[in-house]
């Protein structure tokens, strides 16, 4: 499932064919990391066959999957080799190694370690809707984010993105929501926020598994604390914690979702069909509720955090699809 979602706009006037995007993605495959090597990143196949299509075309929607891997080399065990190697050269040379040589020290043990450390791995799902002019990433870390719409835009010619802009902001929207206790159309308000002030006591209150529709919160707002969380429903489809980056985490589809599937129905195109299929209609959504979509050009480079995105029109690091 999907867990949290950074959203794009592609520019207008981008043409590809799913060839082409296989022959892109191709060009920087993923790969373990090698004895010596910190990280290793690039694209596998969405279903997880040996050999697979790199790209993925469901129902129109295209799929694809960023792998990660990384040697875990704590600093502490780091630093205990140095120690180790200094005082080997202090006790055969009787001087301690300088700065300098430290540097070269601290080098030569990541090399010896490397070989020894524990990997971990992590994947991100790339999601392409080319009708709606929509990119959707699977991740609530926009170094992440950064990192895979830097290597798309820079293998596919003609690509340009930008994140989500609207309106209205949504810590402002989130406050007029909380003030006046009452969610936009469509949406319903759950039992979790997080509130801060913006003043150099940078402060925070936050609910959790608690009613907001209480004074209590009325009156953070009021002090001029300001939300930076909140949890809400959309159609009693799918619920999210909307951040004031306008990114929605913890997503979770309900059983509504799920009416009317069998034991047939599941698998990766019939996982994809659904998460696509509910996303596409609630960005929209969100977007009316923020005030419509801001009006920031989309440039020619990679992609920064004060960007726009348009709704789409209809039919959004784990190893399930979304």
């Amino acid at each position: 499932m999907f867990k949290n979602i950074i959203v794009y706009r592609i520019a207008p006037g981008w043409q590809a064919d799913l060839t082409a995007l296989e022959e892109a993605l191709a060009r920087t495959p993923f790969q373990e990391c090698g004895a010596t090597q910190e990280k290793s990143s690039g694209w596998v196949p969405p279903r997880g066959d040996a050999h697979g299509a790199l790209a993925e075309s469901v129902g129109g929607q295209w799929i694809l999957r960023f792998m990660t891997e990384a040697k875990m080399l704590p600093a502490t065990v780091l630093a205990r080799k140095v120690q180790e190697k200094a005082a080997q050269i202090e006790q055969q040379t009787g001087r301690k190694p300088g700065k300098k040589e430290t540097k070269e020290l601290k080098d030569e043990a990541r090399l010896d370690l490397l070989p020894m450390a524990f990997t971990k791995q992590g994947s991100t799902w790339v999601w392409m809707d080319r009708e709606a002019g929509l990119l959707v990433l699977d991740t609530g870390a926009q170094g992440r984010a950064d990192e895979i719409t830097s290597l798309l835009v820079e293998q596919l010619p003609g690509l340009s993105l930008a994140l989500l802009d609207t309106q209205t902001s949504p810590q402002t929207a989130m406050a007029l929501w909380l003030k006046e206790q009452e969610a936009p159309a469509g949406f319903s308000v759950d039992r979790e926020c997080e509130l801060k002030a913006p003043d150099e006591s940078k402060s925070v209150v936050r609910y959790a598994r608690h009613p907001l529709d209480i004074e209590e919160v009325q009156g953070h707002i009021a002090a001029g604390k300001l939300p930076t969380k909140l949890a809400m429903t959309w159609d009693e489809r799918v619920s999210f914690v909307l951040t004031e980056g306008l990114q929605l985490k913890k997503l979770a589809f309900q059983d509504t979702v799920f009416e009317g599937q069998t034991q047939d129905d599941a698998g990766f195109d019939a996982d994809v069909a659904i998460a696509t299929g509910e996303l596409c209609k609630l960005i929209p959504d969100l977007i009316a509720a923020l005030g419509g979509e801001g009006r920031t050009e989309i440039g020619a480079a990679a992609p920064a955090a004060d960007t726009t995105l348009h709704a789409p029109a209809s039919g959004p690091d784990d190893d399930a699809p979304f």
